[in-house]
């Protein structure tokens, strides 16, 4: 889990990952480069919270929710949320290149970080299997269209992303075993995004 900490002491300033980024954006702004980007853009900022309080709850913890079901009816009762939201968001990326139009907002990052796991982990380990990422074509496209934007994309170890849910998870997967797919390259094709 991502946390601030103060170097000298070692303490835990927060942990509060959502609002760890809402706090560097707007408590830091003096220090942001010229060029970074905003994102949190004032005229589409009620909507972006909506839109992020929906991944938060139906995607970001919707897999978990699936992965840690401790029923069979808990677990298709997430997985029909889980759905349900993925579906919603390959409807909205239909017209749209970001999730809130034309610039990559804070939005994109949060939903960026459950994609990028979701073949590799989410799909199998956790049961999220009605069909993988790269199934679902507006999605999928969106997905590798921020990967290969500048600061995304190198910050994913797949590897590391495999090892520590397959290997840490030992009552979802009492044998150890991590599995050498899926083909990471794919991650690199065209993604034809740019034209949304």
């Amino acid at each position: 889990m991502p946390a601030i900490v103060d170097i000298p002491t070692r303490s835990v300033v927060t942990n509060d990952f959502p609002w760890i980024t809402h706090d560097l954006f707007f408590e830091w702004r003096d220090y942001h480069s010229p060029s970074a980007p905003n994102l949190w853009p004032d005229d589409c900022r009620e909507e972006m919270d909506r839109v992020m309080e929906r991944v938060f709850t139906e995607v970001n913890n919707g897999v978990y929710r699936c992965g840690f079901a401790g029923s069979q009816e808990a677990y298709g009762e997430a997985f029909n949320r889980l759905w349900a939201a993925m579906d919603w968001l390959e409807d909205r990326l239909a017209d749209r290149r970001y999730l809130m139009g034309d610039a990559i907002t804070e939005a994109d990052v949060r939903l960026f970080t459950t994609l990028a796991r979701f073949d590799a982990v989410y799909h199998g380990h956790f049961k999220c299997n009605r069909n993988k990422l790269t199934e679902m074509p507006n999605l999928w496209g969106y997905a590798r269209d921020l990967f290969q934007t500048p600061g995304f994309g190198e910050t994913i170890d797949f590897e590391q992303i495999k090892q520590h849910y397959y290997i840490v998870h030992s009552e979802i997967n009492p044998s150890g075993i991590v599995p050498d797919g899926p083909d990471v390259s794919v991650w690199h094709t065209p993604h034809g995004r740019a034209q949304k």
